[in-house]
């Protein structure tokens, strides 16, 4: 009798391990998943520009009239502007 309850205990025991494996997987799985989405969405919404494309300024009036002096400098040296 004593051979079976060391057999059944290691069943249990193996078991509880496989089951607790396959939980802890999906819940990586998920958060790994909830994450890259996280990051996805974050990545879209901050657009830089192109390294390689000319830096145009928009000289529109609407524009200009919100525009500190620091950036239309920037604007006007043909730098692409760093400052509010």
């Amino acid at each position: 009798m004593n051979g079976v309850r060391k057999t059944v205990a290691a069943a249990a025991i193996a078991g509880s391990m496989l089951i607790g494996g396959v939980i802890g997987a999906v819940m990586y799985g998920a958060t790994t998943i909830g994450a890259a989405a996280a990051t996805t969405a974050a990545t879209a919404a901050t657009t830089t520009p192109a390294a390689n494309k000319p830096f145009v300024s928009n000289e529109t009036a609407a524009h200009e009239a919100g525009e500190s002096a620091a950036r239309e400098a920037q604007e006007n040296a043909g730098i692409r502007p760093t400052v509010p």
